[in-house]
């Protein structure tokens, strides 16, 4: 069963006494599987939240289809089974975090037996068990999205959708928030973040999609949208020149980077093996060959710039 299933789906907002129209997703679609953390990315105005709404039943499609856990969004039944960290969440500034923690159970409907164990669990799970009793309007950024974390789950649900979960959270916090993330991916959640930070969603995300003005534009694992099929980076084991080189440089694009290491841009595997080969005709030892890898900000950029002169060109 896939966790999320979204086929052609579009959103129209009729703004203006339904004069004008904004169109915040157009023919999406997209697959999830169970069991994974799925980043979705984009620009402010790209669609995302109006996805996370639309999965969540907060606001309606206006044609497609959407599910989760294998169930129509407009089921509110499944609801039970999902979590929810909404980003510039509020608590009431003079209830604690325990009591939050049971106001949310409570909502869920949670076995009052189990509660109090519960929110202790949570609480140690986020790193915010010396907090406990302490008022919310103490509390600093990042100790409030510990809490919206630790609420998102108080219902031990099979999905949580996660909005911007470690904005305003120090580095030695985020490292904490990710490992909870793969932890409670090993538990067998489904995670769906929808974030600015591009470096922690490199990190975490087993899948990525990359919105854009409500079009998706990419979608794959970090490593296939990080990794030039391209461009190789050769390390050579003894001391070699490019006068050594020169006769073959053209061909496949080979530039210096220091001493023994260059970069080749190569049109595709076959023309990659044509090189090698030739490189042991001049008995020169390949100590490593690796493709070159951008950071997931520079692929997002890059894609961004290519989706911005596409829409302004057509």
């Amino acid at each position: 069963m896939k966790a999320v299933e979204v086929f052609e789906l579009t959103k129209i907002y009729t703004t203006g006494f339904g004069k004008q129209t904004v169109r915040a997703l157009n023919n999406f679609s997209i697959e999830v599987e169970d069991e994974t953390i799925y980043g979705l990315l984009g620009p402010n105005g790209a669609g995302k939240t109006t996805l996370v709404k639309i999965l969540l039943g907060i606001t309606n499609l206006s044609t497609g289809s959407a599910k989760i856990l294998g169930q129509n969004v407009s089921d509110y039944t499944i609801r039970k089974e999902t979590g929810y960290l909404p980003e510039n969440h509020r608590f009431p500034p003079y209830l604690s975090a325990e009591e939050v923690l049971k106001f949310v159970a409570e909502s869920n409907g949670i076995n009052p037996k189990s509660i109090n164990s519960k929110i202790d669990e949570l609480l140690e799970m986020v790193n915010m068990t010396k907090w406990k009793k302490a008022k919310v309007k103490t509390y600093s950024k990042g100790m409030m999205q510990r809490l919206g974390l630790a609420q998102s789950l108080i219902n031990d649900p099979k999905l949580v959708f996660l909005d911007e979960p470690t904005d305003g959270v120090d580095p030695i916090g985020r490292k904490e928030i990710r490992d909870i993330l793969a932890r409670l991916k090993a538990e067998g959640k489904t995670i769906f973040i929808n974030s600015h930070l591009l470096s922690e969603v490199e990190l975490i995300s087993d899948k990525v999609a990359i919105l854009n003005k409500g079009n998706l534009i990419k979608e794959g694992s970090v490593d296939e949208l990080t990794t030039s099929k391209e461009i190789y980076k050769l390390s050579f084991d003894g001391n070699v020149l490019e006068s050594d080189i020169i006769d073959i440089s053209s061909k496949y694009h080979l530039e210096s980077q220091s001493e023994n290491i260059f970069t080749a841009k190569l049109e595709n595997s076959e023309q990659l093996n044509e090189l090698i080969d030739a490189l042991r005709k001049k008995k020169i030892l390949i100590k490593s060959l690796l493709p070159q890898k951008n950071t997931l900000e520079d692929m997002f950029i890059s894609l961004i710039n290519e989706s911005d002169k596409e829409v302004k060109n057509g």
